[in-house]
């Protein structure tokens, strides 16, 4: 019998942030919805399972994109905030946000549950497919996370198990 894809906890999306950034990350629960709508967009992971089935979606805004990116790949705090003041990310910022997305795929990856992969990843301001843009604010398992990283600074954070 094949069990539910499992919805992470926020101790557990901690400890893999951090795992991954090398910086204490804070985190807060109960944090709004991150609508990647907005006029500034999200970054969206979308995972599927082994028969390509919509599984989940992991979304950050683009502050916290922008700051567990620049973390990842050392980039200096300055240029990470500016990033967040744009409301945009670089090229590089982007790369390294999307392979947190990709490494957060083994948070749904439970024995007896079926196999999650990392499917596409959209960039903020990206249009998201109807099948996919529907989900986002959709009252589903879910956690909705406010988040600091260590020198860097703070973003939302929204999980969605479908």
């Amino acid at each position: 019998m094949s069990q539910d894809t499992p919805l992470p906890n926020a101790k557990d999306v901690r400890e893999l942030i951090m795992g991954l950034v090398g910086r204490d990350v804070e985190v807060l629960t109960g944090g709004g919805m991150v609508d990647p709508t907005s006029p500034s967009g999200a970054l969206v992971g979308v995972y599927t399972d082994n028969r390509l089935a919509l599984t989940a979606l992991v979304i950050m805004d683009v502050p916290l994109a922008a700051y567990v990116g620049a973390a990842l790949g050392l980039v200096p705090a300055a240029a990470a905030k500016d990033a967040a003041y744009e409301e945009t990310l670089t090229d590089n910022l982007a790369e390294n946000a999307g392979e947190i997305l990709n490494v957060m795929a083994s948070l749904f990856n439970a024995e007896g549950a079926p196999h999650v992969r990392l499917d596409a990843t959209y960039q903020p301001r990206d249009p998201l497919p109807a099948d996919i843009a529907q989900w986002v604010l959709a009252y589903v398992r879910r956690t909705d996370l406010d988040m600091k990283v260590e020198g860097y600074g703070s973003g939302k954070f929204s999980l969605l198990v479908i």
